[in-house]
């Protein structure tokens, strides 16, 4: 019958004789022989419980939930409970690890865009819009704060927010081709949509700061005639900025 010293047993088991000695003085693991030199030692049966505690541990049970199932059951019992419990924690970790394989995929696609990209993405006024905005915004704490999250976004973000911008044009440009009027419920409601998808991805954008920005849609003679011509619907640029007045002195 094989039997090992506390020594002996940390260094095969890879645990500290420390951790053997608090084990004794709780009374999980307590071994009955002792050698020639009085030493207590461990055997086979002693090796086996420490074989299964050392695999709950591992599980993370408590050492009095470890206590307690040591007692129930042979070991044939406690090596079904151990491998129902992996089998339970590797489902778990499988689905953790597709989550992170998704997440490092969308980190990795998602990378960040270039000029080009944006020229690409938004079309040549997007370099109108950008000079235009910061001539009149540069110094100010919106553009500053657009500028530091535009950083931050990648070209999924990007598709996403011309989509929602585009969603909101169509609104109000639909609004005016029904003849509706700029104060109208549709209306001033796209123009809400407007000022959301602002404070969203770019700055804090409260109703007095948006009728501002509605100002834009009127202050270049250039940028008026080029929005009204891509949707072919001339006055469309000032009925938007109709459309946010009337919506700012409603809120």
């Amino acid at each position: 019958m094989e039997e090992l010293t506390v020594g002996e047993v940390a260094k095969r088991f890879g645990i500290t004789i420390r951790t053997l000695h608090h084990y004794d003085h709780i009374g999980l693991l307590t071994p009955e022989q002792r050698n020639a030199s009085g030493y207590r030692v461990y055997t086979s049966a002693d090796l086996t419980r420490l074989s299964q505690i050392i695999v709950y541990r591992r599980l993370e049970m408590s050492l009095d939930e470890i206590a307690s199932v040591l007692d129930e059951g042979d070991e044939i019992s406690h090596l079904r409970r151990q491998r129902e419990r992996v089998m339970s924690r590797l489902d778990e970790l499988t689905e953790l690890v597709g989550a992170i394989d998704q997440a490092l995929e969308n980190a990795m696609t998602n990378t960040p865009m270039t000029d080009d990209d944006m020229r690409e993405l938004f079309g040549d006024s997007f370099d109108d819009y950008q000079a235009e905005a910061e001539q009149k915004w540069g110094e100010t704490a919106e553009w500053k704060e657009s500028q530091r999250r535009a950083t931050s976004y990648g070209k999924d973000d990007w598709v996403r927010i011309k989509a929602e911008g585009q969603a909101v044009e169509k609104a109000l440009a639909d609004a005016f081709r029904a003849g509706l009027p700029a104060d109208s419920e549709e209306a001033m409601n796209a123009a809400e949509q407007h000022r959301h998808h602002v404070n969203r991805w770019f700055y804090d954008c409260p109703p007095a700061f948006h009728r501002t920005l509605g100002d834009m849609y009127v202050s270049d003679p250039r940028y008026v005639a080029t929005y009204d011509e891509s949707f072919g619907l001339p006055g469309l640029a000032r009925y938007c900025r109709d459309a946010i007045h009337a919506n700012a002195d409603r809120s």
